[in-house]
Parts: structure tokens; C-alpha cells; sequence
């Protein structure tokens, strides 16, 4: 069965676009950082999305729960992954039963919402003893620099290295790791061709409603996940945070 993508709207990235394949590779590391956790768990992904991600952790996962509040983007996650158990459902009030999963994965996800503390507790309600939430999310100090507000018009709030510290054990949870990810070598050559950032090339092209000269398209276009690093080193000039949390 073919099944036609996602539109795109600014709020979530989907695979197989040249155009979105920085944004897509940028995530995907994070995903394939974070999988080693999920060997034989079962993992809900809360805030699923187009559904890659959770499908990836399902190569490793004993059964993967894909959660999003979207009903469009559910019915497509559930004909495009089926593998993947999909609901739909609020991240603010989790339709599982306590201490049934062993790992939450978030992706990407808590700088949509609006009650950041509420859907944590969730994460820990849920989760069994010993169990792991896996957060990504960008750091405020490098997507949003010197704003109060985040640049993303869908973004509600955006966190730096303490603040999401301070979320996770405020949850409950202690925090095993707590990361950033950043340009690798190829990436920030890449940085170097287009003026200093590759990224501010690409966002200028969107805003700017112009076309991709083809060398930025080609450069986007050839982006793979391992051109990303993912180290404890200068979180504050890191462009994702990636948390890993334990229910105690």
C-alpha cells in the first residue's frame, strides 16, 4: 500500500524531501544515539510525529507504543509504520497504565507543549522502576539566542542545559546523561561554505520565499545522520540537548 507523506508544516520534519533532509538527519542521530537504550523494552514514543523515529526504535524495541494528539498524523504513523501500535491522545494525560513501560522517548517534543512539568510527571508515572526517559530537545541558548521568546512560532518554551536539568529532577527522575548535539566535521565545513552557518543559509531561503540555489540544495540534500557528534563537551553551544532520565 502507498502511502502519501505528510504535508509539511514547520512543526514537525518528515523523510525523503531534499529540502528537509538537514533537519531529518539531525534528528535521526539523535535517535540512533538514543536506540541502545530500547534493546528488548517496551517503548512508548511520546509525540511519534510522521512515525520514523518510533519505527527505528522498533528494530530494537519488544513493542512500541506511537503516540501523537494529531489524528491525521496518527492514521498516517499507523498505515506507514505497521509495526508500530499508534494512539492518539494528550500528551498532558497518558493513556497507559502506571509502571507499564520501561522507556518514554520524546523527541523533539517538550518545547511544544505547554505544561513542560505536567507531561513529565506523566513520563514518571508511567515509566517502571529503573525505567528511562530519553528527551531531546533545542537548546535555547543557540535556536533562540537572546530572546525571551522562541523564534519557532510553534514552540511554547525552549530550555537550556539547567533548565531541563531541573525539570527532569524536579519529575522525580535522576538524570543519568545529559548531552548536546552539534556539527561534526563535514557540517561545519559545510558551515564554512555558506557564510558561517549552514543553518542560517537554509532558514534565510524559507523566510526570504526564494528559490534553493542548487549548491545549498545539494549540500542539504547529502547531510547524513553520523555528520552530527553527540558529547558532554560546552553544552551551552550545543544545538540539541539530549537527556536520559531514570525513574528511580
Amino acid at each position: 500500500m502507498t502511502v502519501e507523506p505528510l504535508p509539511l508544516t514547520g512543526e514537525r520534519t518528515v523523510p525523503g524531501i531534499a529540502e528537509e533532509n538537514y533537519w531529518f538527519r539531525r534528528h535521526e542521530a539523535a535517535y540512533l544515539d538514543l536506540v541502545r537504550h530500547c534493546g528488548g523494552a517496551v517503548v512508548l514514543e511520546a509525540g511519534c510525529g510522521e512515525g520514523y523515529g518510533a519505527a527505528l526504535i522498533a528494530e530494537r524495541a519488544a513493542r512500541v507504543v506511537a503516540l501523537d494528539y494529531d489524528g491525521p498524523t496518527a492514521i498516517h504513523a499507523s498505515r506507514a509504520y505497521p509495526r508500530l501500535a499508534v494512539l492518539r491522545g494528550n500528551l498532558a494525560s497518558l493513556p497507559l497504565r502506571d509502571g507499564s513501560v520501561d522507556v518514554v522517548a520524546n523527541l523533539q517534543v517538550i518545547e511544544h507543549l505547554w505544561d513542560q512539568e505536567g507531561f513529565l510527571a506523566e513520563c514518571a508515572r508511567v515509566l517502571r522502576p529503573g525505567g528511562r526517559l530519553l528527551v531531546t530537545t533545542p537548546n535555547r541558548l543557540t535556536f533562540s539566542p537572546g530572546r525571551d521568546t522562541p523564534l519557532n512560532p510553534f514552540h511554547t518554551r525552549e530550555l537550556a542545559p539547567d533548565e531541563l536539568r531541573d525539570l527532569l529532577v524536579g519529575a522525580g527522575l535522576r538524570v543519568e546523561s545529559l548531552t548536546g548535539l552539534r556539527h561534526g566535521p563535514a557540517l561545519r565545513a559545510l558551515d564554512g561554505r555558506f557564510g558561517g552557518s549552514v543553518i542560517d543559509a537554509q532558514v534565510a531561503v524559507v523566510v526570504e520565499g526564494g528559490r534553493w540555489p542548487a549548491d545549498l540544495l545539494a549540500a542539504v540534500a547529502s547531510v547524513r545522520a553520523g555528520d552530527f557528534e553527540i558529547t558532554a563537551d560546552d553544552l551551552a553551544t550545543s544545538l540539541d540537548l539530549v537527556a536520559v532520565a531514570v525513574r528511580p
